[in-house]
């Protein structure tokens, strides 16, 4: 038997510049520079700046990750990296820091699918057995897959608009809440009044597991705007009340989704029946509850990573990187940043196509 092989992982998709060492299922060392203060101002992650700090901290985290797995670059085996999608210029820092640390080697390259990584996530944390059904929620993407390998993905679902994190990080924005969005307002949730405003709930009322987030943020924006009008602004509670509504929404749409996508993925009659969910929106604990307790009724493994590894991160870069590379996979020099890479490459595209290829 082989010994496994000890990857050095690096991610720069969107605002987190990462990189990991994982060796098989070990992971040796993770480092993440965050850059929400950068950010704050904006009410979001603006790419230019983004691309910036990749840029000044990507080596960083490169050596840090090394010093902390008490490895030298001449002992990693393989160099994995995030090839998108994301933020162009994101993508590209990481693209063109992994080359050169592959030229300069000679190290073989593996591009990964930054949703490939999310989607393998419960093979590093948990070893959950081929196939399952996966859903990714995260700031950029929402999407059900059925895993049935690491380069084998069939998308049965997704958002045809917004993604929830952006949803999130919008309603935080509409009622006053700081960046980033998606815990200040589960935080602001815990003390509101869920059932205080009639908020919708879009596409339960038809078919499949497409979901759509649009209209609940402008369902949220009127409500706040009614509140403002009648008092003249919002007050605390306003805030809270807004906020558990909103995640109150998100649950239930997120739950019937997956229940219906379940039914899809048990007609397969898998011999272990696997759920997982990854994405930084599955650090959400009202959206876990209500995952896990749909899984107990149907008697399906539920899994969810820890949190730091719901978040972008490194170390699902360098393990997927590993499992390509058993398969023969890898790259060269010529390796592309790309911003789309659809995982479901027959799948029809959701949000649409363009000159550089379906969206999602």
């Amino acid at each position: 038997m082989t010994d496994p092989l000890t990857i050095l992982g690096i991610e720069s998709s969107c605002d987190d510049t990462a990189a990991a060492v994982v060796r098989g299922r070990t992971v040796l060392s993770s480092v993440v520079f965050g850059q929400t203060e950068l950010h704050a101002d904006f009410g979001g992650v603006v790419p230019e700046i983004a691309a910036r700090a990749h840029a000044e901290k990507i080596d960083l985290a490169v050596e840090q990750a090394l010093a902390s797995a008490e490895l030298t670059l001449a002992e990693v085996d393989a160099i994995a990296v995030t090839a998108g999608p994301g933020l162009i210029g994101g993508v590209l820092s990481g693209v063109m820091c992994a080359k050169g640390l592959a030229a300069a080697t000679g190290k073989p390259l593996i591009g990964v699918n930054h949703l490939a990584g999310h989607a393998l996530t419960p093979r590093l944390t948990d070893d959950l057995p081929f196939p399952y059904l996966m859903l990714l929620v995260s700031g950029g993407h929402c999407q059900f897959l059925i895993v049935e390998g690491p380069d084998s993905f069939r998308r049965i679902g997704g958002t045809i608009d917004d993604a929830p994190g952006e949803a999130f990080d919008k309603t935080a924005r509409l009622i006053g809440l700081p960046q980033p969005g998606g815990p200040n307002v589960e935080r602001a949730a815990q003390s509101g009044d869920a059932g205080r405003f009639a908020l919708p709930r879009p596409l339960l009322d038809r078919p499949g597991c497409d979901m759509s987030f649009s209209g609940l943020k402008t369902a949220m924006l009127r409500a706040r705007d009614s509140i403002g009008a009648e008092k003249g602004g919002i007050t605390e509670q306003d805030q809270a009340d807004l906020a558990a509504g909103f995640q109150q929404a998100v649950v239930d749409i997120l739950t019937e989704k997956t229940r219906r996508a379940l039914a899809i993925y048990l007609e397969d009659k898998p011999v272990n029946r696997g759920f997982a969910v990854a994405g930084g929106v599955a650090a959400n604990g009202a959206i876990r509850a209500g995952l896990q307790q749909l899984c107990a009724n149907t008697e399906t493994v539920f899994t969810a990573p820890p949190l730091d590894l719901c978040t972008d991160n490194a170390a699902m870069i360098a393990y997927a990187g590993g499992a390509l590379h058993g398969m023969g996979q890898v790259d060269d020099l010529t390796l592309s940043a790309r911003p789309r890479w659809p995982l479901d490459q027959t799948a029809p595209a959701l949000l649409g196509s363009g000159k550089k290829g379906a969206k999602a």
